[in-house]
């Protein structure tokens, strides 16, 4: 049964203990992927993002990508614990989505509309930001727990290496997605009172 939006929403957590289990075949999970890609809404209609969908192998590689450039700044003595993070959060989980904006499209934009050319990268952000919102909520509804992770620029260059993605690919954030063996932290609230304004 599908959630409504509002429950979706106040459903969505942070999930770090996850297995690599999946509650739905990898056609549903593409499909979530290609819903999100075709109709989020992106400024002037310039659908410069790009989502990368690593399932199996291709999961783990990329998790062993992330360890491998943590193990060359992380002091030794801590290091342990930072690859146990990435291994028992992140790498357990079934599958990843890497969540990228084409540089290519925004310099174009910029050059169409130099009035707001300044703007471009900001909006570009934006539409990113929609797509792992989008995305995150309809991995939830599918049985999914994920989080959203920011190990780039330290693996930028590899994960392109790696699946031969183009240089104009500017790689935002990544999700680890599986199914959840755990329940998420609480979530605190801040009072809404000091943020949000209605005049009416």
């Amino acid at each position: 049964m599908e959630m409504t939006l509002k429950t979706s929403i106040s459903k969505r957590r942070t999930y770090y203990s996850i297995s690599g289990e999946s509650p739905v075949g990898n056609n549903e999970i593409e499909e979530v992927i290609s819903l999100a890609l075709t109709h989020v809404p992106s400024a002037f209609n310039s659908q410069s993002t790009r989502l990368v969908l690593l399932l199996g192998e291709h999961h783990k590689a990329l998790w062993q990508i992330v360890i491998d450039a943590l193990k060359q700044i992380v002091p030794a003595g801590a290091f342990p614990s930072t690859e146990n993070k990435i291994s028992n959060c992140f790498a357990a989980g079934y599958g990843s989505v890497l969540f990228f904006e084409d540089d290519t499209v925004v310099k174009e934009l910029q050059k169409n509309f130099p009035a707001y050319a300044a703007a471009f990268p900001t909006y570009s952000e934006h539409t990113s930001a929609m797509h792992q919102f989008a995305i995150w909520n309809l991995l939830g509804e599918a049985g999914f727990g994920a989080s959203l992770q920011h190990y780039n620029p330290l693996i930028d260059e590899k994960v392109k290496d790696q699946w031969s993605l183009p240089a104009s690919w500017r790689l935002i954030a990544q999700m680890p997605f599986g199914t959840p063996t755990a329940e998420p932290m609480e979530k605190q609230f801040a009072p809404l009172e000091n943020r949000m304004r209605v005049f009416k």
